[in-house]
């Protein structure tokens, strides 16, 4: 087996989404675009997306991580417009894109028609956190998208399923198709609220932080292999885990938690950084064998299918938040005034990913005739070209479009005055403790020790205050920057001296890791206390 393409892959991926840090242009387009140019180069070897690989391999750890960093009180409280759009939306897009399809392309079969739909129907979970990280949506915008992104995966797989079996002429009926849909969801979350206990439990019982973190990589894994091993959905079963685990992950040792932001912090870079380049890299692939369709009628097809995807979305998502506002009182009272702007920016931040691509190269190549699957190399083409043309036009256009519509921004003054307040509410809490335990003899401490606790107790406490305060006159540096900056200043002064004393033999290199070691959590603490 020959690793060097996927060296290749990884490593020029990681070096155009760093570069993409220092450009106005969100990294998942840089990415695309990158694999488009880098796919024509002479000797670039041939990436084909295999579907064996991408759905059980790569998309479980992707919603591992973006379930765990989602809030599981905030995607309750928007329940209805998630499970509106994750499930309804994915429905109604594969029949209107399905039926638009069969109308348009002479030849194309209404069941093929419908895979096509299936798979173009979910808008992807990487996109769409990515590009809500990088503009700054409101935070009921973006709760919506991602907890949208996370479980629509799941409708458009079992849909796929359905429209691929009445395609390869397996009998597939209505009542069929929703008792699949049915196993499939309700499968999924019961296989999720399974497993999520004894997982937990688990990390919480496991004391060596570098067990807790290989049961942390395993876990998107476990639940999905569980989930699909019943033909239930190994996507719900994933985000039911990561869910409740992210809202548990306090009770986890201080260590893993560290170690573990890390880790899931590379892994999602690595992972979304390849993802989109390696859509970008599909492009030979996908014009291979497009025969009597290429040209200016597979152009047609493409844009056709790019402007369904697109305004079907339009027209689903503002009857679906307008409707259950005006018809429900609880809901208007819950939800205050609507205007046009937030069901906007959700209509037009459906961007399509490599899910898409993904489910479109597990098409069979023959039906069970063993005549070829109806006009599989064009849908492969049109999946591509929506993917393509809804990352490169509506990524490109959703920063502007939000600065144009003015979206309320999250305020960066009250969320530090709440965080200063919860702040406060926790040290009080924490010093009367501390006063509690010195009072026992058996706690018993010398006078600089405790002071010393009280001290981090009281920094810690006035750190975020600190942080509401006017900016050094001299440098302009916050209160927080000079915090840190002084923080490595001596702490990188006590490194130099370990490695000074290691390289004079005073000290062996397992006690210089340790003292730097040590000093590293220093620094850390002292970087988050500044946060």
């Amino acid at each position: 087996m020959d690793v060097m393409p996927l060296l290749l892959l990884v490593a020029g991926s990681a070096v155009v989404a760093a570069a993409a840090r220092r450009t106005p242009v969100p990294a998942p387009l840089l990415l695309v675009a990158a694999g488009l140019a880098v796919s024509y180069l002479p000797g670039v070897p041939e990436y084909t997306l295999d579907p064996h690989i991408v759905l059980p391999l790569v998309l479980p750890p992707l919603l591992h991580s973006a379930a765990t960093d989602s809030s599981y009180l905030d995607l309750r409280a928007q329940l209805r417009p998630v499970m509106l759009l994750s499930v309804g939306y994915v429905l109604f897009a594969t029949f209107a894109v399905g039926w638009i399809a069969y109308l348009v392309v002479p030849g194309l079969p209404l069941t093929a028609a419908l895979v096509l739909g299936a798979v173009v129907a979910p808008p992807d979970a990487v996109a769409a956190t990515a590009v809500a990280r990088r503009v700054g949506l409101p935070s009921r915008v973006t709760t919506i998208l991602q907890g949208e992104s996370l479980v629509n995966d799941a409708t458009a797989i079992t849909a796929y399923r359905v429209a691929l079996a009445a395609a390869v002429g397996e009998g597939a009926t209505w009542a069929g198709g929703i008792g699949e849909f049915l196993l499939a969801a309700v499968g999924g979350v019961g296989v999720g609220l399974v497993l999520m206990v004894p997982i937990h439990w688990l990390r919480t019982h496991l004391k060596e932080a570098l067990l807790q973190n290989t049961l942390s990589l395993l876990i998107p894994f476990v639940a999905y292999a569980a989930a699909e091993q019943v033909h239930a959905s190994g996507v719900l079963a994933v985000v039911v885990v990561a869910l409740f685990l992210g809202h548990r992950a306090w009770e986890v040792d201080f260590a893993t938690r560290l170690q573990e932001d890390a880790v899931w912090r590379m892994v999602a870079f690595v992972l979304e950084s390849s993802v989109f380049a390696l859509i970008g890299l599909q492009l030979p692939v996908v014009l291979k064998g497009l025969g009597e369709y290429e040209g200016s009628r597979a152009a047609w097809y493409a844009i056709v299918v790019f402007a369904v995807v697109v305004v079907t979305r339009f027209v689903w998502v503002y009857p679906a938040t307008f409707l259950p506002h005006k018809l429900s009182a609880r809901i208007r009272e819950r939800e205050g005034d609507l205007t046009w702007k937030g069901p906007f920016i959700i209509s037009w931040a459906g961007m399509r990913g490599v899910v898409s691509l993904a489910i479109a190269f597990s098409i069979p190549l023959t039906v069970h005739g063993g005549e070829p699957f109806p006009e599989r190399n064009l849908i492969l083409f049109l999946t591509f070209t929506t993917v393509i043309g809804t990352l490169v036009v509506q990524g490109v256009t959703l920063p502007p479009l939000i600065r144009v519509l003015k979206l309320p921004a999250r305020d960066p003054q009250a969320e530090t005055l709440a965080e200063a307040n919860a702040q406060a509410q926790a040290s009080r809490a924490a010093e009367r403790r501390l006063e509690e335990l010195l009072s026992d003899e058996r706690n018993a401490l010398p006078d600089p020790l405790a002071a010393r606790l009280r001290a981090v107790l009281e920094r810690r406490r006035n750190s975020v205050w600190e942080r509401l305060g006017q900016a050094n006159p001299v440098t302009g540096e916050s209160v927080d920057d000079t915090y840190r900056r002084l923080s490595r200043e001596v702490i990188g002064a006590e490194r130099a001296v370990f490695v000074k004393l290691r390289d004079g033999r005073y000290i062996d290199d397992e006690m210089l890791r340790t003292l730097l070691r040590r000093l590293d959590l220093e620094e850390a603490a002292a970087y988050r206390e500044a946060q």
